[in-house]
């Protein structure tokens, strides 16, 4: 089977990082220290402008980035320019920083009198971002933005498994800010090792949810605390009331962009038995319309990211108990494509459905009562977005308030991650804690409570000898 070979993931990689020993981690982590000590990142003036010089450094390299995640995940050139989105995520940190570092005035109370009581954004310090292959700059870039907004210095681990993505970001960030600021350090499982072993004021992981426990375990040897952006099965329910050719366009385009390698990409359908038999043709006319008869020669698929990964999920595959291939199912190792593949009459015990796909697979199960379909998806781990495609209000309202995930949308998949303004996280064992927008602020910030009492008055209301009358205001404020 022959690939594009300009977007072939087999091209040369760059030559491997070795990893990086135990003492020059700590001299980076300590040069940060020193410089954080400084206060020099404290003052918003100086966060505006390596805000101004990160975004320049974007556009400078994007042609680059865009090569490079090319190179390792395959990706349309269209596809890859959504690495280029972080560029929004800068803009709205340099619209608004002004006002989220602002001390932000709280109400006080009559027994306070004289004093105002104020919050205060205050960064955290030295902060760590471990950052996926999948979108291999956009997710290290989008929460950097926010560290860099809040006043942090940080450090950067790129992903090894998109090593062409890690080689740029490494170069764009050397070639931007110091490393005693802002630094980023390629390697393995070793060099991985070897900064979680170090304290840290925030680590900031993207990934699966099995290495997220490791950083977790780690962080709590320090008491770090840890935003985890992980992922799960996210479900995506379809009335019998929708309009069917939207709905299945907008399904297919949010399983198949990056081949299925997207954290929030439909895991599976749950669709109302009475319309099955037509959505099943209707996805597999979509497919043909987005990738033409053989997607394996279309230059808009992408590839898996390794063999390793595709292994994993090609051997999903080979285990379809008696679930049904209905399109797709054509693997090639030697160019790790993996056709978009639906499978029909899945049972929830088949080994597609007990773990994140990861892939183009898209399994379709069929319910009859949509408390049913409910009750099926509050049985399993918390996922980290949901899709319901209804015409019906109060179909969508059920949906969304009986069950949680980390993020939702109705009509439409991957979309809310596009609004800098809705924070984006998992909740349970698809994350904890949120980002973008302001959310990417809040995160990296301490918010520090203020109360600044003057000196020209003091009411005795609180001091002993304890009379009655005291005792008697105490009830009264406290009541």
């Amino acid at each position: 089977m022959t690939s594009v070979q300009s977007q072939s993931p087999q091209s040369q990689s760059p030559q491997s990082q070795s990893p990086q020993s135990q003492s020059s981690v700590v001299d980076l982590v300590r040069s940060q220290r020193a410089f954080f000590a400084t206060g020099q990142t404290k003052d918003v003036n100086f966060r505006l402008e390596q805000l101004k010089r990160l975004k320049q450094a974007i556009v400078d390299y994007q042609d680059r980035i865009v090569e490079a995640v090319g190179a390792d995940l395959g990706r349309p050139e269209f596809e890859a320019y959504f690495e280029i989105a972080s560029i929004a995520e800068v803009n709205t940190a340099i619209k608004n920083l002004k006002s989220w570092a602002k001390p932000k005035r709280v109400p006080n109370s009559l027994e306070q009198f004289p004093s105002r009581a104020r919050i205060h954004p205050e960064p955290l310090g030295v902060v760590l971002i471990v950052a996926p292959w999948n979108y291999p700059f956009q997710l290290t870039m989008s929460p950097l933005v926010g560290a860099i907004a809040a006043g942090n210095c940080a450090i950067l681990k790129p992903s090894e498994i998109a090593p062409h993505t890690a080689a740029v970001v490494s170069e764009l960030v050397r070639s931007t800010f110091p490393p005693e600021y802002i630094a980023a350090i390629e390697g393995g499982v070793e060099t991985s090792q070897a900064l979680l072993e170090q304290k840290f004021d925030k680590i900031f992981f993207t990934g699966g949810t099995r290495i997220g426990q490791i950083v977790m375990e780690a962080a709590a040897k320090h008491l770090t605390p840890v935003t985890l952006e992980l992922g799960g099965k996210s479900p995506c329910i379809v009335d019998a009331d929708v309009k069917l050719n939207v709905a299945v366009k907008r399904i297919v385009w949010g399983k198949c962009i990056n081949a299925g390698q997207t954290c929030i990409a439909p895991d599976y359908l749950l669709v109302d038995r009475r319309i099955k038999p037509q959505l099943l043709e209707a996805i597999r006319q979509q497919l043909r319309a987005f990738l033409g008869d053989d997607p394996a020669q279309s230059p808009d698929f992408s590839r898996m990211v390794s063999d390793r990964h595709f292994d994993r999920v090609a051997s999903l595959l080979e285990n379809t108990g008696k679930a049904e291939i209905v399109v797709g199912g054509q693997v090639d190792r030697s160019d790790r494509y993996i056709a978009p593949t639906v499978l029909d009459n899945v049972s929830w015990d088949d080994a597609v459905m007990q773990e994140e796909i990861f892939g183009p697979i898209l399994p379709v199960l069929e319910y009859d009562r949509l408390d049913e379909a409910i009750d099926r998806i509050n049985s399993r781990a918390k996922p980290l977005a949901l899709y319901v495609f209804s015409n019906n209000k109060s179909f969508q309202n059920r949906v969304l308030h009986e069950t949680s995930s980390g993020g939702a949308c109705v009509n439409d998949t991957i979309m809310h991650l596009a609004l800098p303004d809705l924070p984006f996280g998992g909740v349970g064992d698809s994350g904890m804690g949120s980002y973008h927008g302001k959310a990417s602020f809040d995160t990296f910030s301490h918010f520090k409570s203020v109360l600044n009492k003057g000196l020209w008055l003091d009411l005795n209301w609180r001091y002993a000898p304890y009379r009655q009358w005291q005792l008697n205001l105490l009830k009264r404020i406290i009541g």
